[in-house]
C-alpha cells in the first residue's frame, strides 16, 4: 500500500493481506541500502498468522519517495509517524542491522508506541569501516560489493540459497544497486555516528529478543551480547553458522526465533 508520511509517498508491504489495525501490528524495518523485499518470507508468515504487517521502504529506498534520512533519531521519529499514518496504536518492531537501531531508538523516544522488540544482527556500536564509507560516498560499486561480501556468511559463498537457481550475493547486489545515489552513504553514516544504543537500551521495558548470527562479520555476536546485557530481561538467540543477512541465509531459523 502507499501512504503519505511527512509529505512524501511511502510504499509499505503488508505481507499479501490488507492492513487491519484491529490486529496486533508488526513493523519490519530493513537495513542500510535495502528495502521491504528483505522481508519477503517473514512478512507473509506474520500476515497469514493473525498479525497486521507493515514492511516499509524507508524514505529514498525502494519505492518510497523523499531523500534518505540522515540520523537514527530521524528514522525513529519517522517509524512513529508510520504508525500514526496507519492508525496503529502500538507495534512489535522487528529491525535488521540499521533497522535494529531504528527500532531501539523508537522504543526510547516513543515508548507508548512499542509493544515488543526483535533486534536482528545488532550491536551496541555499529562502526562502519572507512573504506566502505569512502566508497559509498563516491557511489562506487565497491561499496555494494563490500556490503554483500561482508554481509553474507560462509554458506552463501558456496551458493546455499533455499530458492533453486538463485544466488544470495547477486540478489543482495541487485537490491543495493537500485538504491538512490547517496542513500547508502547516508544510511551507513547514520549507523556509524549513532551513539545512543546503550542509553536507549537501559530504558527498555518491553519484551526484547536479540537474534545474532554466529558468523556475522558486520555485527559480530559478541557486540550484540554487549547490547543485550544493557537491556533488562532481554532474550538472546544465536543462529548457528549465520552471517549478517539472516533473512536470506537462515529464513526458517530466523522465523523460529521471531516466533519464540
Amino acid at each position: 500500500m502507499n501512504l503519505s508520511i511527512n509529505g512524501n509517498e511511502t510504499f509499505v508491504a503488508t505481507g499479501g493481506r490488507e492492513f487491519d489495525r484491529s490486529l496486533p501490528a508488526v513493523v519490519l524495518l530493513h537495513g542500510a541500502g535495502f528495502d521491504h523485499s528483505a522481508w519477503a518470507l517473514h512478512s507473509r508468515w506474520f500476515a497469514h498468522h493473525g498479525f497486521a504487517v507493515l514492511a516499509p521502504d524507508l524514505p529514498g529506498h525502494g519505492r518510497s519517495a523523499g531523500p534518505g534520512l540522515r540520523s537514527i533519531a530521524d528514522m525513529a521519529d519517522w517509524a512513529a509517524a508510520l504508525l500514526d499514518a496507519t492508525g496503529a496504536a502500538k507495534a512489535h518492531l522487528v529491525g535488521h542491522s540499521m533497522g535494529s537501531l531504528i527500532a531501539l531508538e523508537t522504543a526510547a523516544r516513543h515508548p507508548a508506541k512499542v509493544s515488543a522488540l526483535s533486534l536482528i544482527g545488532t550491536a551496541a556500536v555499529m562502526t562502519v569501516g572507512p573504506d566502505l564509507l569512502t566508497a559509498a560516498e563516491a557511489d562506487d560499486h565497491a561499496a555494494i560489493d563490500m556490503v554483500s561480501i561482508w554481509g553474507l556468511g560462509f554458506r552463501a559463498e558456496l551458493g546455499g540459497s533455499l530458492a533453486p537457481g538463485l544466488w544470495m550475493h547477486t540478489g543482495a547486489e541487485r537490491v543495493l544497486e537500485h538504491c538512490r545515489p547517496g542513500v547508502l552513504f547516508s544510511d551507513l553514516s547514520a549507523c556509524n555516528s549513532y551513539q545512543n544504543a546503550l542509553a536507549a537500551a537501559a530504558g527498555i521495558a518491553v519484551p526484547t529478543a536479540l537474534i545474532l548470527g554466529e558468523r556475522d562479520m558486520m555485527t559480530p555476536a559478541r557486540a550484540g551480547k554487549t547490547l543485550a546485557a544493557a537491556i533488562p530481561h532481554a532474550r538472546t538467540v544465536i543462529v548457528p553458522g549465520a552471517g549478517h543477512m539472516m533473512m536470506a541465509e537462515r529464513p526458517d531459523e530466523l522465523l523460529a526465533a521471531l516466533r519464540g
